[in-house]
């Protein structure tokens, strides 16, 4: 049988009996030779011709099975049952923008889509239109001065670089140190490296911000990459520039790379601003900053971000991709540049509407008996449960709303589960509705 499946007329060569199936060397009457690994397997004779049928089974690499369930993937999963029962879920899992990409911005990708310039492969590290728009931003946001040629590189949206920097900098047993509850790109992007992760609590005590004192020196010694992340993913924690400067300096002390994961910086309410890891004295020196455009602009789906600063630390994350991409589609970089470089209205009417929802939500909530504080960033809401799993199950279960469990983010995630306010205010009124009588 070749690949195809079609039947061959072979003459037996041998076969040699494995615990896992039957090696079978067969060879073709023209000659040339197959190999199939079968089982289990048939063989019948008709004729003087064999036939195999087989049931192939793919041999995954060791690594696959480290890898634990994309929750979210589950979460869809359990949802899409409960629809086909006939339920109106209410979703408030998954931390996708409901409000739509402004239009400005779609109709610059609609424009640059047209120019048949933009059809051919890209520029590996992004076009140098796109990498200036970014360091112009980065300057006007932030005060930060990023040299576009050097400095920024283009991603296909900040998963993209936050997967892939491992496989630079991180050898088979290095240590990442990365945050519980967390992002899960930290500990899958760890995996793929063959690195080590070690978990840094995030605690309400400590108001979800990492205490670097208690890392053991043992993990030191081989640690390679810090990831950190404020305004924070899942806690809707924020952090002050006094904890970036203690970054910076643990860094330059431990020689360790530092990743700031910053995708949430304008999703911000009550006038509060974010600050940027990178607008620290030295943290240029020692780390890079992940931005993206997916939360601020509603560009989920469109997968474009930037990774900016320190250059050797960049070069070395622009040589993975190099080798395992190739590139973001020109017309979309347009469509950023016009998004970074154009009107910024749009960004604040959509923290209105997330603000006013996290306003409903957290009063709900609090009238209902749970502890909430209201989030100065981020379209998250954290809240203390007992039992994160059983919350999450009995929420799908007995009222048809969807809740993140802590445990997706990690096991210092346990005892809460996670809101997003990326749901129309009524369908978010619904759902307090529908929690009333339900045990707290």
């Amino acid at each position: 049988m070749d690949r195809e499946g079609r039947l061959l007329s072979l003459r037996e060569q041998g076969s040699e009996q494995s615990t896992s199936g039957v090696q079978i060397r067969c060879l073709p009457k023209d000659g040339h030779c197959i190999h199939h690994k079968v089982t289990p397997f048939v063989i019948t004779l008709p004729k003087g011709m064999y036939r195999i049928k087989s049931k192939y089974v793919p041999m995954y690499a060791k690594r696959m099975g480290q890898l634990p369930p994309y929750l979210f993937a589950r979460i869809d999963e359990m949802k899409a049952g409960k629809i086909r029962d006939g339920v109106d879920v209410i979703d408030l899992g998954v931390g996708d923008p409901d409000l739509p990409t402004p239009r400005h911005i779609v109709e610059s990708l609609c424009e640059a889509a047209q120019h048949v310039e933009n059809h051919h492969y890209p520029s590996y590290a992004g076009m140098p239109q796109y990498r200036s728009a970014v360091a112009d931003w980065y300057k006007t946001r932030f005060g930060v001065s990023l040299d576009p040629g050097k400095e920024v590189l283009a991603l296909m949206g900040s998963k993209d670089g936050i997967t892939h920097i491992g496989e630079a900098f991180v050898d088979p047993g290095d240590y990442v140190l990365a945050p519980s509850p967390g992002y899960p790109g930290y500990y899958t992007g760890t995996l793929f490296s063959e690195g080590r992760v070690h978990e840094m609590p995030l605690t309400r005590e400590n108001n979800f911000i990492p205490v670097l004192s208690d890392i053991p020196k043992e993990v030191l010694k081989t640690a390679k990459l810090m990831f950190i992340n404020y305004p924070n993913n899942p806690t809707a924690a924020v952090a002050t520039t006094d904890f970036y400067r203690e970054v910076v300096d643990f860094a330059g002390e431990n020689n360790i790379t530092v990743v700031s994961d910053n995708p949430y910086s304008e999703i911000a309410y009550d006038g509060y601003r974010a600050p940027s890891f990178l607008e620290v004295k030295g943290a240029m020196e020692v780390g890079v900053e992940m931005h993206s455009l997916s939360k601020t602009y509603n560009m989920t789906g469109w997968r474009i971000g930037m990774a900016v600063g320190n250059a050797d630390i960049l070069s070395g994350l622009g040589r993975v991709k190099t080798n395992v991409d190739s590139g973001v589609f020109n017309a979309v970089q347009h469509a950023a540049i016009t998004a970074l470089s154009g009107p910024q209205d749009c960004v604040r009417e959509a923290c209105a509407v997330y603000q006013e929802r996290r306003d409903i939500l957290v009063k709900g909530l609090n009238e209902l008996g749970y502890n909430v504080p209201a989030p100065k960033a981020t379209f998250y809401v954290w809240m203390q449960v007992e039992d994160c799993m059983k919350f999450s199950a009995m929420m799908l279960d007995k009222a048809g709303i969807v809740v993140t469990p802590g445990l997706g983010f990690g096991r210092w995630g346990e005892g809460y589960v996670r809101f997003a306010l990326t749901r129309p205010k009524e369908r978010i009124i619904e759902a307090l509705g529908r929690m009333r009588g339900l045990p707290a």
